[in-house]
């Protein structure tokens, strides 16, 4: 069970879990940057419980390889 507000991301719909996830990665820097310490924990903490319901209904999804340890380090390097 979630300590966080919002309607807990098992309940929501495959639609709704990818625009709360979009609108979450769009907000991130602003309330990083200027969020109260309770806003940033709470932003957090929703981000984190819907990351993990999108990952647990999909372990299978696309992983590109550039954004892996091994895929990276074959990439030449930028200066």
């Amino acid at each position: 069970m979630s300590t966080t507000t919002g309607i807990p991301g098992y309940e929501l719909t495959e639609d709704l879990l990818l625009r709360e996830l979009r609108h979450l990665h769009q907000t991130r820097n602003e309330t990083f940057l200027h969020g109260s310490p309770d806003a940033l924990r709470e932003h957090t903490a929703r981000t984190f419980e819907l990351e993990q319901e999108y990952l647990r209904r999909h372990p299978e999804r696309e992983v590109d390889p550039r954004r892996t340890r091994s895929g990276a380090r074959g990439e030449p390097q930028h200066a």
